[in-house]
């Protein structure tokens, strides 16, 4: 018999319970699961950061930890952890995230706003946007959100561009890289999604000079990581009209404290941290093909690469 203990948040282990052990059990897994397991039996960790477990090193006997989010900024530093740590990519959590992002590029392409905070009797008639196809998009990101994101707008008929830090060839999506590819991608977006992972590398990858590379008017949509952004410099571009409007999913302080400029900001729209959630039942799944994995010998799924950082 397995031991896997779910570390994660108390009031979530009743919604994970019973669709992880029926996962568990349809792959043909002899698991016991419980929050709280004698550690040196521990054979896997069901992880989010924000649970108990912060040291790993009495778990001798564990073989990997499975992350419940997509993020992994706020373990993978962790020197305890030492066994595979493997990120959550799931196809309930990319679809939660396209649907988000599509809605919120739509939103600002169709200027959407004007009609539905405009219901004052007045006629705002003639304000037609371009098509799809003369608004280019670009995505900070090209992992698994960022390219279900940027197929998805292709489907709309938007041009796409991305970015990664190393090379990645997607049908359909114009793929940069590098310092170079970084200037391309940020000179023709109309519209910037970042999906990119929270790294040193990444922190205020968006800058008062990166956002200055922007067309005039740009809008900008974070779902990623908050501190992606550097607040001071956007809020200055919001200002200065060379950002227009920005989406913000994320926040370098969570919840984003009330007396924060972007509540109150116009052309800010602030939502809490909802872009895209783990879905209980094929985040179960993902984890219970991942134990199968390593208990028949084979490659976890997922393994984060710790010198990157995701």
């Amino acid at each position: 018999m397995l031991n896997i203990q779910f570390s994660a948040r108390y009031e979530k282990w009743d919604d994970y319970a019973e669709p992880l052990r029926k996962a568990f059990l349809e792959n043909g897994l002899n698991v016991k699961l419980a929050q709280d397991l004698p550690p040196d039996e521990v054979d896997y960790i069901i992880y989010a950061p924000n649970g108990p477990v912060t040291d790993f090193t009495p778990y001798t006997k564990l073989k990997a930890v499975l992350n419940l989010w997509a993020g992994v900024e706020d373990v993978v530093g962790n020197e305890t952890l030492t066994v595979p740590l493997c990120r959550m990519v799931d196809n309930g959590l990319s679809e939660g995230m396209t649907e988000w992002v599509t809605g919120h590029v739509l939103r600002h392409h169709l200027g959407m706003d004007t009609h539905i905070h405009g219901q004052d009797g007045v006629w705002r008639a003639g304000r037609v946007p371009p098509l799809a196809r003369d608004r280019p998009i670009g995505i900070l990101g090209l992992g698994a959100l960022g390219q279900a994101c940027g197929k998805a707008l292709r489907m709309l008929n938007f041009p796409v561009s991305g970015w990664s830090r190393s090379e990645k060839n997607i049908h359909d999506i114009t793929c940069h890289f590098g310092d170079d590819g970084l200037r391309a991608v940020l000179a023709t977006s109309q519209t910037l999604v970042l999906l990119l992972p929270l790294t040193d590398a990444t922190t205020h990858i968006l800058n008062a000079e990166t956002i200055s590379l922007m067309p005039r008017g740009a809008v900008i949509i974070n779902p990623g990581r908050g501190p992606l952004i550097d607040d001071d410099a956007l809020l200055n571009a919001l200002a200065s009209g060379q950002i227009s409007r920005a989406t913000l999913d994320v926040f370098a302080t969570e919840p984003l404290p009330p007396e924060h400029p972007y509540w109150a900001h116009p052309n800010v729209t602030v939502t809490p941290h909802i872009a895209s959630e783990t879905r209980v039942d094929t985040a179960a799944q993902v984890i219970a093909d991942n134990v199968k994995r390593g208990e028949n010998g084979e490659p976890f799924a997922h393994v984060v690469d710790r010198t990157a950082g995701y």
